[in-house]
């Protein structure tokens, strides 16, 4: 059996193709699957469980289906959807990981991660990032009408996509020594991540016998989830799979 894993599918609140996809694939493919991993930004913007639990009714009911079937989920959280709490968790039937995260994977000794944070170049993204993850700001934020919660991630999206613009890409991509630092820290060879939607497979400098794969983000063009198993790994479309059905 195989493992799939998934990043970056930023499913929007309203009706989509990309909802409509994932779950089609909660109750298919991934039925096949020894387990799913969610590596982060699942969700388009998660606003915290009071309000993404009714959102995203479907896709919480469609997971718990896929656990209750017997295959394990596991998710980590990404930039989007870092507010993710406990109560989407026992909703979805979900087991939510630490990040970065070691796993066995068919014996290869092998780091799962969102990415983000070895993104080590844009610093200012990284002072973001360690004031978001904070307990304190987020329990504010969670306390905040929902309207006044809609308003700030929304200004905060806008915000973000006029710094990427400005950006050179380079320094939104992860660093090599970062990269460097978790193959030796997890005596990893393998690393597989999401969050810089650039995938492809990257040898790691300095360890040769390592390798680093990026999921794909999903696109119109492009709903993808990466299949590892013990002969090695594959990308599927769910569009592929679909027209050829």
């Amino acid at each position: 059996m195989a493992v799939h894993f998934l990043a970056d599918l930023h499913l929007p609140t309203g009706a989509s193709a990309f909802r409509e996809q994932f779950c089609a694939y909660l109750s298919g493919p991934a039925r096949d699957a020894a387990a799913v991993y969610l590596l982060g930004d699942l969700f388009e913007v998660w606003l915290g469980d009071d309000i993404g639990l009714d959102d995203y009714q479907a896709e919480v009911q469609a997971l718990r289906a896929l656990s209750q079937s017997g295959v394990p989920v596991y998710l980590q959280r990404g930039n989007r959807d870092f507010l993710l709490g406990q109560r989407f968790c026992e909703a979805a039937g979900v087991q939510r990981l630490p990040d970065p995260h070691r796993i066995d994977l068919y014996d290869v000794p092998t780091v799962i991660s969102h990415g983000d944070q070895w993104c080590t170049d844009d610093v200012g993204y990284q002072r973001w990032r360690r004031f978001a993850h904070h307990p304190l700001p987020q329990r504010i934020f969670q306390a905040m009408p929902r309207a006044w919660r809609e308003r700030i991630a929304a200004k905060l999206r806008a915000r973000s996509q006029q710094h990427k613009q400005l950006k050179a890409e380079a320094i939104m991509d992860v660093h090599p020594a970062a990269i460097g630092k978790a193959v030796k820290e997890y005596d990893a060879r393998q690393i597989i991540h999401g969050h810089t939607h650039r995938p492809t497979e990257h040898a790691i400098q300095d360890h040769p016998e390592a390798r680093r794969i990026v999921l794909a983000d999903w696109r119109p063009n492009r709903m993808e989830f990466l299949i590892v198993t013990a002969e090695g790994f594959e990308r599927q479309n769910l569009l592929s799979a679909a027209s050829s059905a």
